[in-house]
């Protein structure tokens, strides 16, 4: 498991654990005790629970995720602009994803660090490093659920369009992992 670290503020892609649950799976949090650094730093636990999509949503087949290892903190920061939500997660988090037809499973590992910005018209923009699970139903990559990887971006629209786009990414699709 790769171990999140906080950059400087003033990195081009900012810090946050991008969790599964912000980027259209639709779950809500569980709630967990905050790890001792949460507890003196500022940062609040946000863990993550567990979730289902039916199948053809993204994978040909339903699939079934839970957190396995989630370590996860956020802290709001100052807004950017008035309507707009500035948000950073960081910490470990592995989700096992399962295949529900056949019970094939993957863990992925999705430690990734972002810096969330969520605006009142529902879309959201990401700044991310490292791994993180995304579900796409429409976007710049074709539906499915992939753990990307990388420096880049993820612009999710209010309709939940996503497009993921930077320097160096790397796509992995779970769907073909656990199919």
């Amino acid at each position: 498991m790769r171990k999140s670290v906080l950059g400087t503020a003033g990195t081009a892609f900012g810090t946050a654990c991008v969790t599964v649950l912000a980027l259209g799976l639709g779950t809500a949090p569980a709630t967990a005790a905050p790890p001792a650094a949460a507890q003196s730093s500022g940062w609040e636990p946000a863990p993550s629970a567990p979730w289902d999509v039916p199948a053809g949503e993204r994978c040909a087949f339903a699939v079934h995720g839970e957190p396995i290892v989630d370590e996860v903190v956020s802290r709001e920061l100052p807004p950017p602009a008035q309507g707009v939500t500035r948000t950073a997660y960081k910490g470990d988090l592995v989700i096992r994803v399962t295949n529900k037809e056949s019970g094939a499973h993957y863990d992925a590992d999705v430690s990734g660090t972002a810096l969330v910005d969520a605006y009142a018209s529902g879309a959201q923009f990401w700044r991310v490093l490292g791994p993180v699970l995304v579900g796409v139903g429409e976007g710049s990559l074709a539906r499915g659920l992939y753990v990307v990887d990388g420096a880049y971006t993820i612009d999710i629209g209010p309709t939940g369009t996503k497009t993921v786009a930077g320097p160096a990414v790397r796509t992995d699709s779970v769907c073909a992992r656990i199919g």
